[in-house]
């Protein structure tokens, strides 16, 4: 059973660099989800700069400093306005790749992450805290539209066999923005007082690169033959990017489903919200983004400086430390994609989550204990190290694979805007009130983390089926047969997937 894995783990490698796939991925990454993971954790390091900028840039306007509570809800705000336009960044998916489709709509989102940068980077020389804002917000909308544009590109762009290794690609790239946000903060790099308003701008210089490069790979093959009705060119773009091949197969699928659908066109949010095919659907997607949001995570990455200073380890250490919990997320990752296809993506979504359930109760019990001695700072360190690790091999890996696979053609961006705004409003949730509360409870914040990710793996376990290996139709066929309304059945059901 291993020689078999081992051997399609290799089979799956080289296919990655016969055509032009992985250098696809890498541009594709580096101006999609990089740039999400980049921005959620680059506010960490120049935190204490920021808040003295907003102070110094008030007193120079009015002649008197900030009380400390305003500075504090503004600072909450510039964390936040960057959920409110990633919220709304996720709901104008469905509309942009509509009309450009998905490589004009990337190509697009690259100008305006450049303005939030030109923006942000100005903002200094004007005195402005308002302009870093302003670029928060539009740095958000980017992020939020060219993430979900990421997903959606890089699972219409997947052979099946491959799909989920490809799809995970896209969390694999939201680890490497958000180390790279915490390396660029280092002090020896970019995590000077003087320097952070270029720290926040850095990544439209991978936005320019992708703006540049993208044009020269082909659309989506997915989106040309079932939307676009091409054959021809879905063939095409397919031997571009795997390979020279009939890739029959992959075809006669994109024909079924296109037959399937009896060219619907795309659902709206409300169409899809109203849907009642796809009802346990989007129950799963509430019960994941929900388990994820409110597991900690978003406050580990976004608040980490605040979570290690509580944590009583010495200011001039921080920074590495949370450089090595970046890695941790990255090594974890690309771990993930190497055997997701051998695993499932089920077992890796209600595993993860009970974990780190289980890992964030001893969190909360190792801070209320950290003046008892001495070693148990370092135990918290290395729970949270394994908490990352949890979330970055288990459901955050998954969700990009299984968001792509429960839904078919005409509902998938609809989708990702419902999975976008679950996103996004619980990471602007998660951001304006986390300063308060861990001022307020201490420890006993995280207390509220451990709960949540329980209900979901819970939930997972019992009712989601597994997606490996299967077409978009016979994942929507599994999903359909799950009734909960009839003891006898849902029994017969646990019983065949355990």
């Amino acid at each position: 059973m291993c020689v078999e894995a081992q051997t399609k783990m290799e089979t799956s490698l080289k296919q990655l660099v016969r055509g032009r796939a992985l250098a696809f991925i890498i541009i594709l990454g580096i101006g999609g989800s990089f740039q999400n993971g980049f921005h959620v954790t680059v506010t960490s390091s120049p935190s204490p700069y920021i808040k003295n900028f907003i102070n110094e840039s008030w007193f120079i306007r009015h002649g008197e400093t900030m009380a400390p509570e305003t500075v504090t809800f503004i600072w909450s705000a510039i964390v936040s306005l960057y959920a409110v336009g990633g919220l709304l960044g996720s709901i104008s998916v469905r509309h942009v790749t509509g009309k450009f489709g998905r490589k004009k709509a990337m190509i697009w989102n690259n100008m305006v992450s450049i303005v939030a940068a030109v923006t942000m980077f100005t903002s200094k020389s004007a005195n402005s805290f308002e302009m870093v804002l302003v670029a928060r917000f539009l740095f958000g909308f980017s992020s939020g539209l060219g993430a979900n544009i990421h997903n959606i590109y890089l699972g219409e762009s997947s052979p099946k066999k491959l799909r989920g290794m490809v799809t995970l690609t896209a969390a694999t790239f939201i680890s490497i923005g958000k180390l790279t946000g915490q390396l660029a903060g280092l002090r020896e790099i970019l995590g000077h007082e003087e320097l952070w308003n270029i720290l926040l701008c850095a990544p439209a210089c991978f936005s320019v690169v992708q703006l540049l490069v993208l044009p020269s790979f082909p659309e989506a093959p997915r989106y040309l033959l079932i939307d676009k009705h091409n054959e021809a060119m879905c063939r095409d773009a397919l031997q571009t990017l795997w390979g020279q091949g009939d890739f029959k197969t992959e075809i006669e699928e994109m024909l079924t489903e296109q037959a399937a659908i009896k060219r619907q066109r795309s659902l709206s949010l409300l169409e899809l919200l109203r849907d009642r095919s796809v009802r346990w659907q989007l129950i799963t997607m509430v019960a994941i983004n929900m388990g994820i949001q409110f597991s900690g995570i978003s406050a580990i990455s976004a608040f980490s400086f605040n979570i290690f200073q509580e944590m009583n380890i010495p200011l001039d250490k921080i920074r590495y430390v949370t450089l090595g919990v970046g890695a941790s997320e990255v090594l974890t990752s690309i771990a993930c994609g190497l055997f997701i296809e051998n695993v499932g993506r089920r077992t890796l979504l209600w595993g993860g989550f009970g974990a780190m359930s289980v890992i964030m109760a001893l969190i909360t019990l190792s801070l209320i204990l950290k003046e008892s001695s001495y070693w148990i700072p370092y135990s918290t360190l290395g729970l949270i190290f394994l908490f990352v690790i949890f979330y970055g091999g288990g459901p955050a890996g998954v969700l990009p694979s299984i968001t792509h696979e429960i839904f078919i053609q005409s509902s998938r961006p609809a989708a990702f805007v419902f999975a976008g705004i679950l996103r996004w409003l619980g990471f602007s949730v998660m951001g304006m009130a986390f300063p308060f509360l861990i001022t307020l409870w201490k420890s006993y914040t995280f207390v509220l983390f451990s709960g949540v990710p329980l209900v979901a793996g819970l939930f997972v376990f019992f009712l989601v089926p597994e997606t490996k290996g299967k077409t978009l139709l016979e994942i929507s066929e599994e999903f359909n047969k799950i009734q909960i309304c009839k003891p006898s059945l849902r029994k017969d059901i646990v019983e065949t997937r355990l």
